[in-house]
């Protein structure tokens, strides 16, 4: 009796083993089967390294970017086009790892927990995909911005958060990969996103958040009369140079002369903590994301109590050691455009398997409150005085544009500038954002802020 006892018993405890088995291999495969499936050496999805074995990516027009034929992944005919879209669609090898075939492999090898990748292994490529960035606009971009060792640009609809133009430069072609490619620093970062990987200095685009943080805290900053003599000395440290002498003038008009000397005081005035508030609640020290995926780099904001009068005035014009990504910056100036709302950001417009059965991406559409509607309107009307009576509407013409320049002067190894230029169309017919960043240009104004005409216009003349 003992004996078919504990035979019984060990019975049980094989079972439980087998159970406990079974359940632990059925949620590893729930969560971690598509990981398993897109392992490299899975020849079924992979050649040597690079991926074959997925579906069809297009931009919103339909233009092929990336698709399967034969077993071969082929890209776009056109060599701009390649070059310009590289970092949204990504490399066959998941270098570029915030690229669509990277992020997304899963989804485009067709992969599901019940049939696998039965769709690759049937016929060849798995679910298609359409994106919402447009391949004429983003060719236009690449060759504003090619003539620059580098930089990005980002354009966005405001009010429907779907992402038109997005490229970073350095790039290479995927079908004439340089053989130099990891060792000329010419391609320096090549792999990153600078749209959404790159952290820069903003120089004078981080005025439009000191100007916030003004219009919230400061009751009679419109009142205000500010004496610009070409510099501001806080009384200890380094004074703050000017661009200029700008004599006396107001809130609006410092911010369009760019004024460091009245920008320099209004940070002081405000103070760390509300600074670093205003950059918080702005999303600039946090992480943007495209369709919950894909994820920006944090921005990163120093400054805190105690710090020198001298160090908050150059934090408080965009000269302090904080770092912005532009696609953060880009966030910014949507939600200005947008009553203070910022609508979630995305670039994929539809995925459908090769029968043309939509597919669901797993994305809805929110909107966050950066700022409140009223400043936002008040902002929106500075960025529009700017262009009206400094950048010049002659330069811009018919984009009803609201901007700000920025150029960031980097003294870190070598003494270069960052130019940016980021605002947006005040147009319900082309409600666009922008956000141009320029490596080694000249000032904002005269470098990023063309790139971003030629781009607009293309957009407006489609």
């Amino acid at each position: 009796m003992k004996m078919i006892t504990r035979r019984a018993m060990f019975l049980l405890i094989l079972v439980a083993a087998f159970l406990g088995g079974l359940i632990f291999m059925t949620v590893s495969l729930v969560n971690h089967g598509d990981e398993w499936v897109m392992k490299s050496f899975n020849s079924h999805v992979y050649h040597e390294g690079e991926l074959i074995g997925a579906g069809k990516i297009t931009d919103k027009n339909g233009r092929s970017l990336a698709e399967t034929v034969d077993g071969e992944r082929e890209y776009n005919d056109s060599q701009i086009t390649r070059k310009a879209t590289l970092h949204t669609i990504g490399d066959t090898k998941g270098f570029i790892s915030t690229g669509i075939q990277s992020v997304y492999k899963a989804k485009l090898t067709g992969y599901n927990l019940l049939s696998g990748i039965y769709n690759v292994t049937k016929n060849g490529s798995g679910n298609n995909m359409k994106l919402t960035i447009d391949a004429d606009i983003c060719d236009t971009a690449y060759e504003a911005l090619s003539d620059y060792k580098g930089g990005c640009v980002g354009v966005v609809n405001y009010k429907t958060g779907e992402i038109i133009c997005m490229v970073s430069s350095p790039s290479y072609d995927v079908n004439d990969v340089p053989y130099d490619l990891d060792t000329n620093e010419k391609y320096d970062g090549v792999y990153i996103n600078r749209l959404l990987s790159g952290l820069y200095t903003p120089g004078s685009t981080f005025k439009i958040v000191t100007s916030v943080c003004a219009v919230d805290n400061i009751p009679d900053i419109y009142e205000r009369k500010f004496k610009c003599t070409g510099e501001y000395d806080p009384g200890s440290g380094t004074p703050i140079e000017c661009n200029a002498t700008h004599g006396t003038l107001g809130f609006k008009e410092a911010l369009a002369k760019s004024c460091n000397s009245v920008f320099a005081q209004i940070a002081i005035e405000l103070g760390p903590q509300k600074l670093a508030q205003t950059c918080k609640e702005l999303g600039l020290t946090s992480t943007v994301s495209l369709n919950g995926d894909i994820i920006s780099s944090k921005g990163r904001f120093f400054l805190e109590n105690g710090d020198a009068d001298d160090y908050i005035g150059w934090t408080g014009i965009g000269q302090g050691d904080t770092l912005i990504s532009p696609i953060a910056m880009l966030r910014v100036v949507s939600a200005v455009a947008n009553g203070g709302k910022a609508v979630s950001f995305h670039m994929i417009d539809s995925l459908a398997n090769q029968v043309g059965k939509s597919l669901d991406v797993d994305f809805s559409k929110k909107e966050v409150p950066l700022l409140n509607a009223e400043t936002a309107d008040k902002i929106k009307k500075m960025l529009r005085y700017n262009v009206k009576n400094q950048y010049g509407e002659y330069n811009y013409e018919g984009l009803s544009l609201c901007a700000k320049s920025g150029t960031a002067q980097i003294d870190e190894i070598d003494s270069h500038n960052t130019a940016w230029f980021t605002g947006f169309m005040d147009d319900e017919d082309h409600p666009y954002a922008f956000v141009v960043v320029v490596e080694y240009g000249n000032s904002g104004s005269q470098t990023a802020g063309p790139i971003a005409n030629r781009v607009l216009q293309a957009i407006v003349e489609k």
